[in-house]
């Protein structure tokens, strides 16, 4: 069921009605929304390039902007998303139906218990921050409750934000990249026209070739991915042959304890409930792989390419995992290591 969450951003595009009812905000400039989400709803959100700065090694990745915050979001995860009961959720919730568990605040009424009472799927996902974008940009502060007429509309725009706040993580961090600063310009033109579709409004957004927009970035992010592990590799002095693995490989409960994964192109791997205590990945794409109940105690991924926390929310962990600095430890990982070191 897990799966159901994931592929939703893939298939959301196809799944709209083409009635809207366009808001107030779709008419505002969209220089005066993009002013009014970087100084108005959020205290810091994308960093831009200041004259001082080197605008090819500027990042727009910022915590405010692509990590979720729930206080400024309506729920909007809660109600516009289905699930199925399954290991990860404790019962059915079609789409734009509110879980039980939502209160009128828009805040969970089980949040320090959600894995205990079987709904371990919320404690996975993560919107990269497209809910607060939808709740304070798009709709400008009017929730669903008080304005019931918007409510099935925004349900539609947010898993389209998503899409997009995903696009931006992935972007923002190949312009961090010096080995693929080759593509850089394309990359920035990328992420420029990109966050340009974040502001656009309600009806805009729903219109919008999602998919065809991810397989332009997609490419960029292969050329990145592709140059930084060829220039990872070129580096590496000697050492034993290491095991090659490719992009979508079922490595489900491989035993891969202490293995060398660093450089590995694991796009799309399977690797539910795989042991991979005090492995190297560092420096190995990790686009899409699937870490659902992964061992990663001891683990060092500093360095990987394209992680999110919504895959490490996914995986088992310990205090000695070793993770890229804008991603944070879940909660449920253990303060020890899992099973023997």
């Amino acid at each position: 069921m897990a799966l159901l969450l994931s592929r939703l951003s893939e298939t959301a595009a196809f799944l709209i009605d083409k009635k809207k009812i366009l808001s107030f905000r779709a008419y505002l400039p969209l220089k005066w929304r993009l002013l009014q989400y970087t100084h108005g709803y959020t205290k810091g959100v994308f960093t831009m390039s200041q004259p001082d700065e080197n605008p090819e090694t500027v990042s727009y990745k910022n915590p405010q902007a692509l990590l979720s915050d729930c206080e400024k979001c309506f729920g909007l995860c809660c109600v516009a998303l289905p699930y199925a009961a399954s290991a990860d959720f404790a019962k059915d919730k079609d789409a734009g139906q509110p879980c039980p568990n939502l209160q009128q605040d828009f805040r969970c009424g089980i949040h320090t218990g959600l894995r205990r009472q079987g709904f371990k799927g919320c404690t996975v996902f993560d919107c990269f921050g497209a809910g607060q974008k939808v709740s304070q940009v798009t709709y400008a502060g009017e929730d669903w409750r008080r304005v019931p007429g918007s409510a099935k509309q925004m349900f539609e725009v947010f898993p389209v934000m998503r899409q997009l706040h995903e696009l931006l993580w992935y972007l923002s961090e190949a312009l961090t990249l010096q080995p693929a600063r080759s593509v850089h310009g394309e990359l920035r033109t990328a992420l420029d026209e990109t966050e340009r579709l974040t502001f656009l409004a309600p009806e805009a957004l729903l219109e919008l070739d999602v998919v065809a927009h991810r397989g332009k970035v997609n490419e960029l992010l292969l050329r990145t991915s592709e140059l930084v592990r060829a220039d990872a590799a070129s580096r590496r002095k000697g050492g034993t042959q290491r095991r090659k693995i490719g992009r979508g490989a079922d490595l489900m409960g491989a035993k891969l304890k202490g293995a060398d994964l660093s450089g590995a192109n694991l796009r799309g791997a399977y690797l539910i409930a795989a042991d991979l205590r005090n492995a190297d990945l560092r420096g190995a794409d990790l686009i899409g792989a699937d870490f659902r109940d992964a061992d990663l105690g001891g683990a060092d991924l500093r360095g990987s390419l394209f992680l999110t926390q919504a895959q490490l929310n996914a995986a088992k962990g310990d205090a000695r995992t070793k993770i890229p600095a804008a991603l944070v430890h879940p909660s449920h990982w253990s303060a020890a290591g899992h099973g023997t070191q």
